[in-house]
């Protein structure tokens, strides 16, 4: 099994909405890919909490594949490149790691 984490930062305001409302898009964008990309075994996303430090992230996604290849897979599938567009247009930074999980 493979965990893909990533967290993202969001500009104050883009797509004339602001970052609390993007982050509930990308929320919904991201979570509607379960149904859409069957090599996604599982995915969580959360929003920060409104009071945190502004040097904080806003959005962490956690998502659990089979293999290498279905992140691969994933990471390359049109609906998810969709919502990686939207978010390419709200983010200001992006951190993310990928590592094994011995099962």
């Amino acid at each position: 099994m493979v965990k893909h984490i990533v967290f993202f930062r969001l500009a104050d305001n883009a797509e004339g909405k602001s970052a609390a409302e993007n982050a509930a898009i990308i929320k919904a964008g991201l979570e509607g890919l379960i149904d859409k990309i069957p090599q996604l075994e599982s995915i969580e996303v959360g929003v920060n909490v409104p009071c945190a430090p502004a040097t904080d992230h806003h959005i962490a996604l956690v998502c659990t594949f089979k293999s290498w290849e279905d992140l691969n897979i994933y990471a390359n599938h049109p609906e998810h490149l969709k919502v990686a567009a939207y978010i390419g247009k709200c983010k200001t930074a992006r951190s993310a790691v990928d590592w094994t999980i011995n099962s």
